[in-house]
C-alpha cells in the first residue's frame, strides 16, 4: 500500500475498484442502489429480455416519489402512466425480492430522503439511483451519482459499475454563515461563482469551517446541489455530527458492528498534503441570502443586489438575453420587492425537518399572503410526523398553510403539482430550467427562509427583515 497522501475521494473510489481497466474505465463495486418508479421499468425489462436476475436484491432500496399525488394518496393514481410505472415498480421488486416502500407505506418517501433517515446511507459508501440528485448522499462521504436506466440494468445484474475517475476539486468555504444565511444560500452561492457548467468533469469535496458546522440536513442540501454546478458529485469528510445522525438508526449498524464501523469511518478524510486538481476557497462573510433570476441555478445573486447586466458579455450574450426574456425581468432590475405567484418548499433538497422549521420561525406569528399559494411538501412520512410532533403543522395552519403528503411534489412537475404558465415560483428545489416546474413556469430558487418570507409578504423579501 502507498504511503501516498490520499483524498477522501480517493479512498472511497480505490476500495471499490473490482477491476482497471487500460486506458479505459474502472469497474467499481456498488454498496447501495436506489430505484424508484421512473427511471426502473425499462431496467427490469431489460433484465426479463435477457432472462438475468438481480444479483444483490438486499442492497437495493425501492420507493415510489417522482411522480406520486401529494394530496389524496390513499386513492387510486388518476394519472394512467404514473399508475402503471408505481405498479411496475412494486410487481418488480416483489418478483426479485427488494424492498419496496411504496404508497402509503409508513416509510415512503422522497428517495434521498429516505435513504439517510432510515441508516441505509452510510460513511465510505458507493451508492447510484436513476436520478441525478443521488449526489444528496455524499454528505455522509460517500460517492454517490446518477446513473441512466441502461447502468440501472447493469448495476441491478452485477452490483457494479464502469466509471471512468472523475478529476477532484475542493471548495474551502471559511468562516461562518451570517445571520439568515442557510446551507442552500451557501451552494447557491458557490454555483453562481463557478456557473452551472463550472465543475464539469469533477467529484467535489466541500471544506471548511462553514461545512464543518452544517447539521447532516445541510449538508445533504449542499451535497444534492453540488451536480448543478456540472459536477460528477459532492462530498464531506465524516465528522460526530455523521455519526450522531446514524447512530440508532433502524438500518444502522449495532454493537460491535458499530464499533468497528466507527473505526472505519474515522479514517475517511483528506491526508494532510493530498493534492487536488483544482481548489477554490471563499469566505463565509460574503455570502448573503441567494435568490436565482435566470433559468439555470448558476444564475443567482445575493438578495439585496441588482441583476447583472450583458455587458462584457460575448458567446452568452443571446442566451442570457434569452433567459432574462423568459423571466421577465431585465438587466440591472433589483429582485426586493417582485410579485410572487407561488412558494414551494419540499424536495429532496430542503423537504428535511430542519426545513421547516427554518420556514415554521419566519410564518410564526404571521399569515400566508392572499396572492400566494402555497404547496407545504415532506420529503417522506415521517419529516411529516415530525412536523406534526414539534408543533410545526400547528404555526402553519395558524398562518393559512395546508400540509401536503411526501413526494417530489413541485420540483419537476411529473405529477400534479404544476406552476402554471408565466406565473413565479419561489422554490426550494434545485432546477430553475425552462419548464421544470411546469410548461412556462417562472422559478426562482431559493432558501426555506426567502421562501417563508415570499409566502408571508406575497414579494421578494429579504428574510434578515424578518428574524427577530
Amino acid at each position: 500500500m502507498s504511503n501516498k497522501p490520499q483524498t477522501l475521494f480517493d479512498k472511497v473510489w480505490d476500495a471499490h475498484i473490482v477491476k482497471q481497466v487500460a486506458d479505459g474505465p474502472d469497474v467499481l463495486f456498488i454498496d447501495r442502489h436506489f430505484i424508484h418508479e421512473v427511471t426502473s421499468p425499462v431496467a427490469f425489462l431489460g433484465l426479463k429480455n435477457r432472462n438475468v436476475d438481480v444479483m444483490f436484491p438486499e442492497k437495493t432500496f425501492a420507493t415510489a416519489d417522482h411522480n406520486t399525488p401529494t394530496i389524496n394518496q390513499h386513492l387510486p393514481v388518476a394519472d394512467v402512466l404514473s399508475a402503471n410505472q408505481l405498479k411496475a415498480l412494486e410487481e418488480n421488486s416483489a418478483k426479485y425480492g427488494i424492498s419496496h416502500w411504496g404508497l402509503g407505506n409508513p416509510k415512503n418517501g422522497i428517495v434521498h430522503v429516505v435513504g439517510p433517515e432510515n441508516g441505509i446511507t452510510l460513511p465510505g459508501m458507493t451508492i447510484v439511483c436513476g436520478d441525478s440528485h443521488t449526489s444528496t448522499h455524499g454528505a455522509f462521504g460517500c460517492i454517490a451519482f446518477g446513473i441512466g436506466t441502461s447502468e440501472v440494468e447493469m448495476v441491478l445484474a452485477s452490483q457494479c459499475i464502469m466509471q471512468p475517475k472523475p478529476k477532484k476539486m475542493r471548495i474551502n468555504v471559511h468562516g461562518s454563515m451570517g445571520k439568515g444565511v442557510t446551507p442552500k444560500d451557501v451552494v447557491l452561492y458557490i454555483i453562481s461563482k463557478l456557473t452551472a457548467a463550472g465543475a464539469t468533469g469533477y467529484f467535489v469535496e466541500f471544506a471548511g469551517p462553514v461545512f464543518e458546522e452544517m447539521s447532516m440536513e445541510g449538508r445533504m442540501t449542499v451535497c444534492n446541489m453540488s451536480i448543478e454546478m456540472g459536477a460528477r458529485g459532492g462530498m464531506i469528510a465524516p465528522d460526530e455530527t455523521t455519526f450522531n445522525y446514524i447512530n440508532g438508526r433502524e438500518k444502522a449498524p449495532k454493537g460491535e458492528a458499530w464499533v468497528n464501523s466507527l473505526a472505519y469511518w474515522k479514517t475517511l478524510k483528506t491526508d494532510e498534503g493530498s493534492v487536488f486538481d483544482i481548489e477554490y476557497n471563499y469566505e463565509g462573510a460574503d455570502i448573503e441570502p441567494m435568490i436565482t433570476y435566470g433559468t439555470n441555478p448558476g444564475m443567482g445573486m445575493g438578495i439585496s443586489q441588482r441583476i447583472p447586466t450583458a455587458e462584457g458579455m460575448e458567446s452568452g450574450k443571446v442566451s442570457y438575453e434569452k433567459s432574462l426574456s423568459y423571466m421577465g425581468f431585465d438587466e440591472d432590475q433589483p429582485m426586493l420587492g417582485k410579485k410572487i405567484d407561488y412558494v414551494f418548499i419540499g424536495s429532496c433538497t430542503n423537504g428535511r425537518i430542519e426545513d421547516f422549521r427554518a420556514f415554521a420561525s419566519i410564518v410564526k406569528g404571521r399569515k400566508k399572503a392572499d396572492n400566494v399559494t402555497a404547496w407545504v411538501v415532506p420529503g417522506s412520512h415521517v419529516v411529516e410526523q415530525q412536523i406534526k410532533d414539534e408543533g410545526i403543522l400547528d404555526i402553519l395552519i395558524e398562518a393559512g398553510f395546508e400540509l401536503r403528503q411526501p413526494g417530489c411534489s413541485a420540483c419537476l412537475a411529473m405529477n400534479d403539482d404544476k406552476i402554471p404558465v408565466g406565473k413565479y415560483a419561489v422554490s426550494t428545489s434545485n432546477r430553475n430550467f425552462e419548464g421544470r416546474q411546469g410548461p412556462g413556469a417562472r422559478t426562482l430558487l431559493a432558501s426555506p427562509l426567502v421562501a417563508a418570507a415570499a409566502a408571508v409578504t406575497g414579494i421578494i423579501t429579504d428574510p434578515r427583515t424578518l428574524i427577530g
